[in-house]
């Protein structure tokens, strides 16, 4: 308020900065103001009170304005036409993460928050180290490198036992490249060690390759809406001979989250994928799988290959975001991988990409409601099949009847059991994969 930024020495309005600049292959906003930052003792506290971090945990400041984007996060005391409801940061960050991007923050208490949104650009010349990752090849931005460095013998021993090398006052996380792409940890000490220190934002990450070859100005291309969400994948390019050469981003890979990352299978889709899937789904075949369907023979790209899941794929079609995001989260939880859809328009869209193994479908929504979309799926060859569980709260007969009849295969009311509802979601998904 006025009165408190006058007493704290500052002007009595706020201000607000906005700069964006290119850097390499990426546009970096920066957005800053002048106002109380970030509170973190309530974000802690609030944290506690909502069972998201235990009351005894240790965390950094930095850690804590991770909680900021959660749904249904809010510090404020009481709801207000502009705060209190949780929602608005989460669908920030969610949007960035659609672009292939990321946000961090910095906060000083009394000083003020600066948030740095980084966006990846689509096609852009930019300058990239070349390294050698087992037998296959990988671009990293220069931009990202700030130094290369080699060890030899016992000088790698105590960096190996510390998994993080100190350099210049900053720590970097000392990680394997190939145990990141699905590989086999090859961490060890060895006669000679082949290190990258790269910076992507706030983070950095020390990383092992087998060969550093050098640095090449390549042409960057998109990998399509398929794979834009992978995590540490920002694009691909074409060598001289051919060859396809995914560029990377080593340092998320390295801070990815250890539950589940993102990933976007059309550009409206909210795709969630269990760790295990992806870990599993980054083996040597990635690069090979995206070169054989990502580029024509004329050299341009094409859709990006949806890689073949080992779990089944479950689509909510709701309206209401607080469903999907309560339903995603239980259905993540039992290692199911999750689409979301917020209308009928927006789920016959995204099925023109994706196949799920089971719908659940709400009624009331905008646009195209359950009953409408229900009856072009069943009138659609490729779709008729997919099993759908209404779940609404409409429970008249005249309703679950109209339902059944438009070939839904079960209806639940609101609100419902999950035991019940996660049943009857194993027993179609099983169904559907081994008929």
């Amino acid at each position: 308020m006025p009165e408190k930024r006058a007493s704290s020495g500052k002007d009595e309005i706020g201000e607000i900065g906005i700069d964006a600049q290119q850097i390499g292959n990426e546009i970096l906003l920066t957005l800053t103001d002048d106002g109380a930052g970030l509170n973190f003792p309530r974000i802690r506290e609030k944290a506690i009170a909502q069972g998201l971090l235990d009351a005894n945990a240790e965390v950094t400041d930095q850690q804590l304005t991770q909680y900021i984007f959660m749904s249904g996060f809010s510090t404020a005391n009481e709801v207000t036409q502009i705060a209190g409801r949780g929602v608005g940061m989460d669908v920030v960050r969610n949007e960035i993460i659609s672009l292939g991007g990321r946000v961090d923050i910095t906060s000083t208490p009394g000083k003020g928050t600066s948030f740095f949104v980084s966006l990846p650009l689509t096609l852009a010349v930019t300058q990239a180290v070349m390294v050698r990752v087992g037998e296959t090849l990988y671009a990293i931005p220069s931009v990202m490198v700030e130094q290369v460095q080699e060890y030899k013998g016992k000088r790698y021993e105590p960096l190996l036992a510390l998994s993080e090398i100190d350099w210049k006052g900053n720590r970097y996380p000392l990680r394997s490249m190939e145990a990141l792409l699905g590989g086999k940890p090859r961490l060890s000490v060895v006669n000679k060690a082949s290190v990258i220190l790269a910076k992507s934002g706030q983070q950095r990450a020390a990383l092992q390759v087998d060969e550093i070859i050098g640095n090449r100005e390549i042409v960057v291309k998109t990998i399509g809406p398929q794979l834009a969400r992978m995590v540490g994948i920002s694009g691909a390019t074409v060598m001289g001979n051919g060859q396809v050469i995914l560029i990377l981003n080593p340092v998320q890979l390295v801070y990815r989250e250890a539950g589940t990352v993102t990933v976007g299978f059309a550009p409206s889709a909210e795709v969630q994928i269990p760790m295990e899937t992806l870990q599993a789904a980054q083996g040597p075949s990635l690069a090979e799988t995206i070169a054989a369907n990502m580029f024509d023979d004329s050299g341009v790209a094409t859709a990006a290959p949806i890689i073949e899941r080992t779990t089944p794929l479950v689509m909510v079609v709701d309206d209401s975001l607080t469903v999907r995001k309560i339903t995603s989260r239980m259905l993540l939880r039992e290692s199911y991988e999750v689409a979301t859809a917020k209308d009928g328009v927006d789920a016959l869209q995204q099925l023109q990409d994706i196949m799920p193994d089971i719908i659940l479908l709400d009624i009331e929504m905008p646009r195209m409601d359950g009953f409408e979309f229900a009856r072009n799926m069943r009138a659609d060859a490729k779709l008729k099949n997919i099993p759908i569980i209404m779940i609404t709260s409409r429970t008249a007969d005249k309703h679950r009847n109209h339902a059944l009849e438009l070939g839904v295969n079960e209806y639940m009311g609101k609100p419902y059991q999950e035991e019940q509802l996660l049943a009857l979601i194993k027993q179609y998904t099983q169904h559907r994969r081994t008929g």
